[in-house]
C-alpha cells in the first residue's frame, strides 16, 4: 500500500509558475508509474503527465512545453510554467505498480491550483 500527499498548490497569476509535489510513503519500492491528473469544476478528470520508471514521460497536449514531470525515489513533481486560467483545477497525483500510461493504483487527496487572469 502506498500513501500519497500532495503539496504546492495555490493561487498564481497567468504566466506565472508553480511547482507541485507529491510525497509517497509505504511500499514505495513497488511504484513504477507516477502521474498527475486534474479535474476542473464540471469537467472530467484528465491525465496531465506521467513518468514511468526508467524515465519515459508522457504529457497531455494542453500542457506540452509548459509543464515538466519529474520524480525521485519517493516523490513526483510537476513544474508548471506559463500557466493559463484553463489550468485551474484540483490536481491529484497517482502511482501504479505497473509500467502504465494511466496510473490508477493509489491516489493523493488533491491540491487546488487557481490561475487568475
Amino acid at each position: 500500500q502506498v500513501q500519497l500527499v500532495e503539496s504546492g498548490g495555490g493561487l498564481v497569476q497567468a504566466g506565472g509558475s508553480l511547482r507541485l509535489s507529491c510525497a509517497a510513503s509505504g511500499s514505495i519500492s513497488s511504484i513504477n508509474a507516477m502521474g498527475w491528473y486534474r479535474q476542473a469544476p464540471g469537467k472530467q478528470r484528465e491525465l496531465v503527465a506521467v513518468i514511468i520508471r526508467g524515465g519515459t514521460t508522457i504529457y497531455a497536449d494542453s500542457v506540452k512545453g509548459r509543464f515538466t514531470i519529474s520524480r525521485d525515489n519517493a516523490a513526483v513533481y510537476l513544474q508548471m510554467n506559463s500557466v493559463k486560467p484553463e489550468d485551474t483545477a484540483v490536481y491529484y497525483c497517482a502511482v501504479d505498480p505497473r509500467p502504465t500510461t494511466q496510473p490508477l493504483g493509489s491516489w493523493g487527496q488533491g491540491t487546488q491550483v487557481t490561475v487568475s487572469s
